[in-house]
This record gives structure tokens, sequence and C-alpha cells, in this order.
């Protein structure tokens, strides 16, 4: 077994792709429209699904806006510069939510992002 995909769902799936692929760097990998379901999937990741996990965006063409509750907690993604990542993101008008430094009772670099639902992404240094 393997983790195909993590599945996000997301109120505005334009604005939603251009944060994951413009901000974070990732790539549009398919997208399909289900108009009796009122849905549009889109996946995004670094590398085709073949060869490793992806994201998956769902779009309910009802819904502009998600509760994201109080069990979900973050997206992490292995960065080799987290202080120039997060200098990229910003540029790109990415939201920085937790200044890159030193975790709390730990060495490891780490910042939080945000993407435009309000999903909590993680960088982390490479040790």
């Amino acid at each position: 077994m393997r983790i195909l995909h993590t599945m996000l769902r997301v109120g505005d799936v334009d604005a939603s792709v251009a944060f994951y692929t413009e901000v974070l760097g990732m790539h549009e990998i398919r997208r399909k429209d289900y108009p009796e379901g009122r849905f549009t999937n889109v996946f995004v990741g670094y590398q085709p699904e073949a060869e490793g996990p992806v994201l998956e965006l769902t779009h309910n063409w009802d819904q502009s806006r998600y509760d994201l509750g109080t069990g979900y907690g973050h997206i992490a993604l292995a960065v080799d510069d987290v202080y120039a990542a997060c200098e990229r993101i910003r540029e790109r008008g990415g939201k920085i939510t937790r200044e890159p430094g030193p975790m709390k009772h730990g060495t490891t670099v780490l910042a939080f992002v945000e993407d435009p639902d309000g999903y909590k992404i993680e960088l982390l240094g490479r040790d």
C-alpha cells in the first residue's frame, strides 16, 4: 500500500489551483468536471501520481466556504531552505502565518503558510 492523495474541499477552485501552482510551485496534473454531481476535482503535486502522493482539490459548485473544524492539522512540505522558501512565497502573494525559525523545544527550522481556504501548510527544512 501507499498514500495516493489527500483531498481538500476548496471554495474557489481557480484561487486554490493558482496558490498551489504559482505560489507553492506544484503542477496541475489533471482536472475533471462532474456536472451531474456539480463538482470539480483538480489534482496537483510535485510529481506524477504514479511517483508519489498528490493533493486532490475538490470544488463543490454550490459551496463557496467550509468550516475547517478542529480535526485538521496541516500538510507538510520539505524545502531546502525555509527562509528562502518563505521569501519566494511572500513575493508570490502567499500568506506566512508563522515566520521561519526553530521549532519550540527543538532545532528543526520550520514555517507555516496558509492557502486561500485557510488550510495550513508546514514548511520543514531538510535536516
